[in-house]
Parts: C-alpha cells; sequence; structure tokens
C-alpha cells in the first residue's frame, strides 16, 4: 500500500518518514526485548538439562541400591529366615509409625 501525501508539494512525506522513524525505535526495542527473553529461557532450558541428567543419575544409583538390597533379601528369605521376614516387615511398620507419629 503506498502512503500518498496530503498536501500537493509532497510535504506529507516528511512526517510519514518521521512516524516510519518512530516505529522503527518501537520495532528495534521490541525485538531487544525479544532477545533478552530468549536468552533467558536458554539460560533456564540449560540449567534443567543439566538438573535432569543429575536426577538421572541419582535413580541410576538408587536402583541399583535397591537391587542390591532386594537380592540379599531374596538370599535371607530363601535361607529359611521366614521369621527374619516378619520382623523385617514389623520393623519397617514400627520406622513409619514413628515416622507418622514425629511428623504430626
Amino acid at each position: 500500500m503506498a502512503y500518498r501525501s496530503r498536501t500537493p508539494n509532497g510535504g506529507g512525506s516528511a512526517y510519514l518518514e518521521q512516524e516510519n522513524d518512530q516505529l522503527l525505535e518501537g520495532l528495534k526495542d521490541k525485538i531487544g526485548t525479544l532477545k533478552r527473553v530468549t536468552i533467558n529461557i536458554g539460560d533456564d532450558v540449560r540449567s534443567q538439562n543439566k538438573l535432569l541428567d543429575q536426577m538421572g543419575t541419582d535413580f541410576d544409583a538408587s536402583q541399583g541400591l535397591l537391587g542390591a538390597t532386594m537380592k540379599k533379601l531374596g538370599i535371607v528369605s530363601r535361607a529359611g529366615g521366614g521369621n527374619v521376614l516378619c520382623y523385617l516387615v514389623l520393623f519397617a511398620f514400627f520406622v513409619f509409625l514413628c515416622i507418622y507419629f514425629m511428623v504430626r
């Protein structure tokens, strides 16, 4: 769409030029703001990826520890430790009960 001057001698072109310059400055400001927001989002994503990687490593370590514990528990139960398994369940119940009353 072409702009037409309002005066026959073209005096409106200076006004349009000034208006375009003002709009251009506003656009530059918005681009700068968008750039800063984008940089902040990128930094946040990198930080969260680092946290997720660390959590994955921690979960892998916990999985290994839990697997070893379950293996030892299987050995105890196969060795005729029926009473030991019962004591273990009662101990776990007692610990959870103590924690429940401490938190409450």
